[in-house]
């Protein structure tokens, strides 16, 4: 069994995905091909903003719009502490400072919550936890708010609690990218979206690979030079630091075919989610995911939470046991990690994720995962 079958994926897709491939080996523009800009307003169109750019990561897209809105050095840009490293990296990456808030214990996700008491503690200049990192609210330029495991961010009352404090929404859409909020697509929640083509995301490219939304002209003008080098009008003209973030044109290619199949991906994903759910909410001491109304999940993962870190390893054990693939995301929340040692927060700051990081695992989840296969996985937990 598969934790992710990308194997049955292509097998469904061969035809086309070889087709485009070859396309591109004919035609020889393996940088910034046709490809790539189909793929652009494709994507453009799926996520509903005026703009996509694409770009070499989901690393890089969000390094690419942090430089879009000028932050660096001597800024500070919020996040959750329960993510992939790769949020709070993109932040360290062009010179700003990550501030950590807590998560919802429901959805995984930045509290919007705590996200307001902490900017009005700092605007107040109340001793927080942040003293280290910030007792000035006008230096806090951003909120980076990621859609962990598929489940959107509560977008409408981060957007509501950044505007009052003249912030910058930034939504890091690498695992919800396709999960949507009241109809409208997860990437195009805020001011600015970002997601991975990374192989393992519910849209993955066959290596790497991001993009990012916007509506506005500008923001995407700026970026498209960012991605080459800060290039201006002409190719040796640099009008501002860049890097080299483009996507290639083989990866355009394998993604415009999983894109023309990807709304129908994500409604095999709900049934597997379904499926495991119904199957395993009655279990005592197991806490499967919510999704709240209005809200549809792109299902990166399904996470569960165990009610003990020694009740997670023994459900893990069993399942590996009998060849059942699983996985912790994320045993160390990035306030513990020795990294990011240097902003001065204690293990105990963020008690929730810290709480999570210790009980939550993942069981296999793709859109060709079978229904025998999904009732054997739910028979073995309920052994114990």
């Amino acid at each position: 069994m598969q934790f992710i079958d990308l194997k049955t994926q292509y097998s469904q897709l061969k035809e086309k995905i070889d087709s485009n491939i070859h396309k591109v080996l004919d035609h020889g523009q393996y940088v910034m091909g046709p490809e790539v800009i189909e793929l652009e307003q494709k994507l453009a169109e799926f996520a509903g903003t005026k703009y996509c750019v694409s770009c070499s990561s989901g690393t890089d897209a969000l390094v690419m719009a942090l430089m879009a809105y000028g932050i660096s050095e001597g800024d500070v840009v919020i996040t959750t502490p329960f993510t992939f490293i790769a949020t709070a990296e993109a932040i360290k990456f062009v010179g700003a400072t990550p501030l950590f808030v807590d998560i919802d214990k429901d959805t995984y996700n930045i509290s919007p919550e705590k996200l307001e008491q902490t900017l009005t503690s700092i605007a107040d200049k109340e001793s927080t936890i942040h003293d280290s990192i910030c007792t000035d609210i006008g230096k806090i330029k951003a909120v980076i708010s990621v859609d962990l495991f598929g489940l959107p961010a509560d977008a409408t009352e981060i957007n509501r609690i950044a505007k009052k404090h003249n912030l910058i929404v930034i939504e890091d859409a690498a695992q919800g990218f396709g999960g949507a909020i009241d109809g409208k697509r997860a990437g195009s929640l805020s001011d600015i979206g970002c997601t991975s083509f990374f192989p393992a995301k519910p849209l993955g490219c066959y290596g790497d690979g991001g993009a990012i939304f916007t509506d506005c002209e500008e923001t995407a003008a700026r970026l498209k030079s960012i991605r080459v080098h800060g290039q201006g009008e002409d190719k040796y003209q640099n009008v501002r630091l860049g890097l080299t973030g483009r996507l290639d044109t083989i990866q355009a290619a394998v993604l415009l075919p999983k894109l023309e199949v990807f709304e129908t991906e994500i409604e095999q994903r709900q049934s597997v989610a379904e499926s495991y759910s119904s199957q395993l909410r009655d279990i005592e001491g197991l806490t499967v995911p919510s999704v709240q109304a209005g809200y549809v999940s792109a299902w990166a993962q399904y996470t569960l939470m165990a009610k003990s870190e020694e009740h997670r390893s023994q459900i893990m054990e069993h399942l590996k046991s009998n060849n059942i693939p699983v996985a912790v995301y994320y045993p160390i929340p990035l306030h513990e990690q020795k990294v990011f040692e240097s902003l001065g927060y204690q293990s105990n700051d963020f008690e929730v994720s810290s709480f999570a990081a210790k009980r939550v695992f993942s069981l296999p989840m793709h859109p060709y995962l079978r229904n025998e296969e999904i009732e054997h996985i739910c028979k073995l937990i309920k052994e114990l």
